[in-house]
């Protein structure tokens, strides 16, 4: 069954045409990945499709009778919302059912409450909004009733992301679904997907995630569009091919396309004219001969600065918001060559403890100190504040003019830029005309223009487009100074880091040998009852030696690192909270029972009011119990 169409879409900007007469379709059951370089037209496309932007040109057509969600990688919101009014701002029966059953209560409209009740019951709505908080939590937004005005703009792209699979579409469409989510929430969200029977069209480029999702990838490649059956590794193996073919083809075209040139420049001799078909034939082969190919690949052939032995060595360093400790004495001393990710969910610190070792923010307490030869190169989340009506070529100019290669060549500005892919006519373009993946492309020129021998990499995946990814991964392995990543690209840090530091909260820090999955799999395999902040740090991997924990333990005040003992009364409660819990749960059915079979409207309003009591009841003594129970 046909969900969605496309027919003949072409879209140009100026006199850059992104795809020509290009058609494409979307079947029930499909998940679809959109992949290809940086500016190729991949977002306009799935704009287009999504029904957000006209194409110049073309049809695209929606089956009538299915939902359509859309997250855009620029979600716009009400400011005035908190959280949890603009997810339920959203569109579905569900969401309509919540909101008809909030409005009657509220003006105490007893037939319509009467109604949204009805309603309620057939939808299966009356546990929605429990799910959007669970769904909340897991992308990492615990504070529901904050405004949206107080939000950066990671948190909005991840409850607009929350907003739109609330809603539970039919068709879902998602533009750069895995930026700005931690690991745990972008395999939550993988998970989500994985057991969804929906049908999914996204851009991204995230390889493990387009790997274990979809079952069909589409590569945006010249204009055209490559359609494939199979996730992202069979993708690989028939884009090779492709591409050999191609190869072979273009060399056959271009040898009759010189014998053919010989014969259009010779003059006829037995008849007054060429015959024409033959002439609409070479034309055509001209076109295709000559068809302008972006086929480069970024060169990070760049130099780097001398680095003696004394590298960046950290002492007790300790740094808290209000009451939230985000470190706390951590101690860590920098070797060449360091390859370390740094992990944890979104608000552990990462950021802060980078710019706390560039000197960006000072640390509370503790001592860091650099050696004489390091040269920070400092790859930042945000993008960087230029001016839009700059162009290109003097933004790179203002930093250096001339830079020098590993071989100890120089080059200029416009040479480098051409080696990170900016043609001369892009070069010559004002910041603003860039595309996303552009503008990282230029911030990651920024970086290492000044041959740095420290790299800190903070998100540098995201809008990178995969070719890209694959060019800086190689860069990072043969570099032969520190680095230090933080990144959601699951993939990106396994090919990278030899071991990683796990933020785990409370300021507590933890050096574990080997990479993100190794990291993973033995956090997974330990015991499910007993806290993992209490476990010894993990055996070696890879013939590595175990690093310990480097910040000191704090468990609930208890600074020697023990486990808390509950005291007597804390055991009772622990107990009776769960018995509490049980009987909530067997009123708050017993009310349900008696809503739908009905009464007074007075009676109605009153049990729709106990149903909401009860529900924040079990929330609070829930939390309380599982507070208990991390040391029980």
């Amino acid at each position: 069954m046909n969900y969605l169409s496309a027919e003949n879409l072409t879209k140009s900007y100026g006199d850059r045409t992104l795809f020509k007469n290009l058609t494409f379709g979307v079947n029930r059951g499909d998940k679809v990945a959109i992949v290809g370089a940086n500016g190729s037209g991949k977002t306009t496309l799935l704009s287009i499709l999504a029904g957000a932007m006209p194409p110049d040109s073309g049809v695209v057509s929606q089956r009538k009778d299915i939902t359509i969600g859309y997250l855009d990688q620029q979600p716009d919101f009400n400011d005035a919302l908190t959280v949890m009014e603009a997810v339920l701002a959203g569109e579905s029966a569900q969401l309509d059912a919540v909101r008809a059953y909030e409005h009657a209560l509220a003006t105490e409209d007893h037939a319509g409450l009467e109604q949204a009740m009805v309603d309620m019951e057939k939808l299966e709505a009356w546990d929605y909004e429990s799910q959007i908080r669970q769904m909340l939590g897991e992308l990492g937004i615990q504070d529901v009733m904050q405004p949206v005005s107080s939000l950066s703009g990671g948190q909005r792209k991840r409850v607009a992301l929350a907003r739109v699979l609330i809603q539970n579409p039919d068709l879902l469409i998602l533009d750069e679904p895995t930026n700005h989510l931690d690991l745990e929430a972008i395999e939550y969200l993988e998970n989500h997907l994985n057991t969804n029977n929906g049908t999914l069209l996204m851009v991204s480029h995230d390889r493990y995630f387009l790997d274990r999702v979809c079952n069909q990838i589409a590569e945006m490649d010249n204009g055209q569009l490559y359609t494939y059956k199979g996730n992202y590794a069979y993708f690989l193996e028939k884009k090779d091919e492709r591409e050999t073919a191609a190869a072979s083809e273009l060399t056959k075209d271009r040898n009759t396309f010189r014998r053919e040139l010989e014969w259009m420049r010779r003059q006829p001799k037995a008849r007054g004219t060429k015959a024409q078909y033959r002439i609409d034939a070479f034309d055509e082969l001209k076109e295709k001969t000559s068809g302008k190919r972006n086929d480069g690949e970024l060169d990070l052939n760049l130099r780097m600065s001398r680095l003696g032995s004394k590298i960046l060595e950290v002492e007790n360093l300790s740094k808290r918001f209000g009451d939230k400790v985000l470190l706390d004495h951590f101690t860590y001393t920098f070797k060449r060559p360091d390859r370390v990710g740094l992990i944890g969910k979104n608000g552990m610190g990462k950021t802060t403890l980078m710019n706390m070792l560039t000197g960006q923010i000072r640390p509370d307490s503790g001592k860091i100190t650099t050696g004489g030869t390091v040269k920070f190169g400092y790859y930042t989340q945000t993008e960087l504040n230029l001016p839009e009506n700059q162009r290109v070529i003097d933004v790179v100019q203002d930093v250096a003019e001339v830079m020098k290669l590993a071989s100890g060549d120089t080059i200029t500005a416009t040479q480098l830029l051409s080696r990170f892919l900016f043609d001369r006519s892009k070069q010559y373009d004002y910041v603003a005309k860039l595309s996303g993946g552009e503008k990282r492309r230029l911030q990651l020129l920024l970086a290492l223009v000044q041959n740095p021998n420290f790299l800190i990499l903070d998100e540098p995946t995201n809008d990178l487009d995969i070719t890209t990814l694959n060019v800086l991964e190689d860069f990072l392995l043969n570099f032969s100074g520190c680095v230090l990543i933080v990144t959601h690209d699951r993939y990106f840090m396994d090919r990278l880091v030899e071991h990683v530091f796990v933020m785990e909260g409370a300021g507590k820090v933890r050096d574990y040998p080997g990479n993100y999955t190794d990291y993973r799999e033995w956090r997974d395999s330990q015991p499910k009852n007993t806290s993992q902040n209490d476990k010894p740090a993990p055996t070696a991997i890879k013939n590595q030696t175990p690093a310990p924990v480097v910040s000191s333990e704090i468990v609930n005040g208890n600074t020697n690192g023990s486990k808390k003992k509950l005291s007597f009364k804390e055991i009772r409660e622990y107990e009776t909270l769960e018995k509490e819990i049980e009987k909530l749960e067997q009123r708050k059915a017993e009310v349900v029972d008696l809503m739908n079979i009905g009464g007074h409207h007075e009676e109605l309003i009153a049990w729709a009011r106990e149903i909401e009591q009860i529900d924040q009841s079990i929330a609070e003594k829930s939390d309380r119990w599982l507070e208990l129970a991390e040391y029980m």
